[in-house]
């Protein structure tokens, strides 16, 4: 019986030799075929790039002699690896759509480009939640339409009109507990047309016309509690805009830096590979 466990043995040892030079080709053919080149010198096949000095991973994706294919994903500079954008690349329009996250995983932003272009609706999320903080539609890469801010709550924050990247048409301002705060009509980025501020209360605060971004006319303005006339085209008079009340954590004005510069969304997204 011996000799028959011992021949037993010495098969058992040469099977688990052949499985593990198995696994070692499999692996090292694997990594051979990552990272090539086409003949033309393209990109060609899956691609994963690495951080310079981490080594650690930076983004996965397929490329198509050149051209990305499908998702890409990119991930943070830490050991979780966590990932913080995705790009679908889709051939037919030469689109992607693009989704941005934080570290704890949530949601910063989404929507499409369109040759490098923002394209259609693009969303902005409140910090660590679900909630939608602005919504802005975009025309070969300018602002379009009405662009939308809302409260944590889902309430509408504010509405401005825009064309061609410049605000043209009305514009909104409301409190959280629904009182409008400002309506008013802008022309060329300009205040230009009949123009109202409410304070907190609802009271109306001010009251009248712009004409090239300046007052002009009768106004309608609360002094000591009262509306009072006065004549914007003679009286030297500084009005100031009523003073708004907090809206909660919600940025009125989403500023230009919290969008991925569109000159710079290659870099920012990883484009500049390390191959």
């Amino acid at each position: 019986m011996k000799p028959q466990v011992h021949e037993h043995q010495k098969k058992l040892t040469h099977v688990s030799k052949y499985i593990i030079a198995l696994l070692f080709l499999t692996t090292v053919g694997f990594a051979q075929n990552i990272n090539k080149l086409d003949e033309n010198g393209q990109k060609h096949g899956l691609w994963k790039g690495v951080y310079e000095e981490s080594k650690r991973p930076r983004y996965e994706g397929t490329f198509e002699h050149g051209k990305e294919v499908g998702m890409f994903k990119f991930f943070d500079d830490t050991k979780a690896g966590t990932v913080i954008a995705t790009r679908e690349f889709n051939a037919k329009d030469n689109s992607c759509y693009t989704i941005f996250y934080n570290q704890n995983k949530h949601k910063v932003s989404e929507g499409k480009l369109v040759n490098k272009q923002f394209e259609g609706e693009w969303k902005y999320y409140h910090e660590d939640l679900p909630s939608v903080m602005t919504s802005e539609i975009y025309v070969n890469g300018k602002l379009n339409g009405i662009r939308k801010v809302f409260y944590k709550s889902g309430e509408i924050a504010e509405e401005t009109s825009y064309k061609d990247g410049i605000k043209n048409g009305p514009y909104k301002s409301t409190a959280e507990n629904g009182i409008v705060l400002e309506e008013s009509v802008y022309k060329n980025g300009v205040y230009d047309g009949q123009t109202i501020y409410r304070n907190v209360d609802g009271q109306v605060s001010g009251q009248g016309m712009y004409k090239n971004g300046k007052k002009v006319g009768m106004w309608k303005m609360l002094q000591k509690g009262k509306l009072k006339d006065v004549n914007m085209n003679y009286q030297n008079k500084n009005f100031k805009k009523p003073v708004m009340p907090k809206q909660g954590d919600v940025r009125v004005e989403v500023k230009d830096e919290t969008k991925i510069p569109q000159d710079n969304i290659d870099e920012k997204m990883g484009r500049k590979m390390t191959k």
